[in-house]
């Protein structure tokens, strides 16, 4: 059996038998290899060695059929175990190559040693001691974590006059549209070890952003096991898409640091850090990818987010022209719903919208095979105290949503006014929206919206001027206006229902009862255009000279309304008597607390 080893050996030496050779490698690599140059064989050395020329790779059968790699010209010098010298690949170079990796969206690559449906015992794989492969060209297609690059990539040892120079990895391209530069290096592969941790740091940019970390393999070289820190910086963290493949929100210039471990598919970000502007941000994220569709748990928290801080405008870029509508017409993600089943929690204390601040909110969110549960939204506003519960259903091509929103003692004094100490309008104030509607925006969701919104003041104040301005104008409303008089009177009660149906609000009742008027009205909103046509009058309760009554007319859209006074239907009096009688809030209250208010006031 010596013998015909030996023969066998320097048979193969001698140029004999390379295609048995070459057959027997592809069979033990899963994949088909061509030689299509020269091949020189050198098997009977301390360091046995392959040089072949015109070399490609195939995909191993889980990818589609392809190429992996092109290769000019590959040297390859092995160590023998007892020569001495730790055993391997003592050399790996490559001339003129080119690499073509792919990944689909479950994580199928052709770079991949074996099957991963099929998890294999981890064997230590051996260790190249010396790599050469300059300008190789690379082409990425990874739908797996959502990146496309093309470039030049240049893996060698750096040139230094130590027994034992780092590994040191370039490259330059373009990733995801965007011109890229990245830098890795390494610990010396020739003093590399399975029994000790392999350290590495990084950095890329791209788009304006810089990202660099360092970290280390805890099982060399099992890149399914990384532990690593980062840092982030840039104008707008949206551009680290053009580097990682993460698809996130526009801001102005941030900063994010964290860290991150993998195990197998599972990474985990951790003592996550993100400022931008006034606002910030920090938790922990976890993405599991070993099922479809992936898993994801987002727990974050922040002192302050400002709302001005995020979107196109913070980030300077172009935006589009200003939408007359009030609610936003962007549609909604259905892929992302789909695609993924995540828990999120969320906590701020402070989220502040334009003048309007909410504190102390909490967000429990779920999102589970295309349907997406907040479960609830909680804040406090105003004084008061708001609680949200939302359904999306994405699975059809029309997302379906259902939206239950309760508001509890708000203080109508506390929204913003050109005089704080003196506002128009003051009271806590009760509502309750509960709607259903289907769209792929918001607007499209409110201009389908069937259901009921219900708002209620029990006790309050307005400025005598506005109540007696509701009933018609006169001397005694006149002399306030011209005073600038802030005196408040009482408002007994307030109450407003409307009723949606496909999309247009129906005021079933609007009453507000004040000690000068009782003031009604009545009309529709129609939320496919979020047009207004309301029509507000106003019935004296005292005895006042010289009244002109004229019904008020609210019109425009939401985002810009307007009022005007019906001319047309003006009524001048000489004397208006004002023997309206006030109105029975306790019936009306009672009418607004059939749809659940009081569960909300009580608590």
């Amino acid at each position: 059996m010596i013998v015909v080893l030996a023969a066998l050996l320097f048979a193969v030496d001698a140029g004999f038998g390379h295609s048995m050779l070459i057959r027997m490698i592809a069979a033990r690599a899963g994949r088909s290899i061509e030689v299509r140059g020269n091949l020189h064989v050198q098997l009977l050395s301390r360091h046995p060695s392959v040089t072949a020329e015109n070399v490609t790779v195939g995909n191993p059968p889980w990818t589609p059929a392809g190429l992996t790699a092109e290769i000019g010209r590959v040297n390859v010098i092995f160590t023998l175990p007892g020569s001495g010298e730790p055993s391997g690949i003592a050399q790996l170079a490559m001339q003129d190559a080119a690499f073509h990796l792919i990944r689909d969206e479950s994580g199928h690559a052709n770079w991949q040693r074996t099957n991963p449906e099929q998890p294999q015992p981890r064997r230590h794989s051996w260790i190249i001691r010396s790599l050469s492969v300059p300008d190789a060209h690379v082409e990425l297609a990874d739908d797996f974590r959502h990146r496309q690059f093309a470039g030049t990539v240049s893996a060698e040892m750096a040139s230094s006059s130590a027994a034992a120079p780092p590994l040191r990895i370039d490259g330059t391209g373009r990733l995801n549209g965007r011109p890229v530069s990245f830098r890795l290096r390494g610990d010396p592969l020739a003093t590399a070890d399975h029994d000790h941790p392999y350290h590495f740091s990084f950095t890329e940019r791209s788009s304006g952003s810089h990202l660099e970390g360092k970290g280390f393999l805890p099982q060399p070289f099992n890149l399914t096991l990384v532990e690593s820190s980062f840092e982030a910086t840039g104008k707008d963290l949206k551009d680290l898409y053009y580097l990682t493949g993460a698809r996130l929100l526009d801001t102005g210039d941030y900063h994010l640091t964290g860290k991150l471990s993998r195990r197998g598919k599972l990474y985990e970000y951790h003592d996550l850090i993100a400022s931008s502007g006034r606002s910030d941000a920090r938790g922990t994220v976890s993405i599991d990818y070993s099922g479809i569709p992936r898993k994801v748990e987002l727990n974050l928290n922040s002192q302050a987010l400002y709302l001005s801080d995020l979107g196109v405008q913070a980030s300077g870029r172009p935006s589009k022209p200003t939408s007359p509508l009030l609610l936003s017409n962007t549609a909604l993600s259905q892929q992302l719903l789909r695609g993924q089943n995540a828990t999120v929690k969320y906590q701020a204390h402070t989220i502040e919208a334009g003048r309007v601040a909410l504190h102390e909110v909490s967000l429990k969110a779920r999102i589970n095979h295309g349907v997406l549960n907040v479960m609830p939204l909680e804040a406090q506003m105003l004084g008061g105290r708001i609680e949200a519960h939302l359904k999306l259903d994405a699975r059809t091509n029309v997302p379906e949503a259902n939206v239950d929103l309760k508001i509890a003692d708000l203080q109508l004094g506390q929204l913003p006014s050109k005089d704080p100490k003196a506002p128009p309008v003051d009271g806590p104030l009760q509502a309750q929206v509960a709607v259903t509607g289907s769209g792929r925006s918001l607007h499209a969701i409110a201009a389908s919206a069937n259901g009921t919104i219900k708002v209620q003041l029990t006790q309050g104040a307005v400025r005598a001027s506005v109540a007696e301005m509701a009933a018609g104008m006169d001397l005694h409303a006149l002399g306030l206006l011209l005073a600038h008089d802030k005196r408040d009177v009482a408002v007994r009660c307030a109450t407003a229902t409307l009723e949606a149906q496909n999309g247009t609000l129906t005021t079933k009742t609007l009453v507000a009862d004040t000690d000068p008027a009782l003031i009604t009205g009545e009309g529709q909103i129609h939320m496919d255009t979020e047009a207004l046509d309301l029509v507000i009058k106003g019935h004296g309760k005292q005895l006042r000279f010289f009244r002109w009554r004229a019904p008020v007319a609210i019109k425009g859209t939401l985002a810009h309304p307007s009022v005007k006074i019906q001319k047309a239907d003006a009524v001048p009096l000489l004397v208006d008597r004002g023997r309206t009688k006030d109105a029975n809030c306790t019936e009306l209250v009672a009418e607004s607390n059939s749809a659940g208010l009081p569960d909300m006031v009580s608590r």
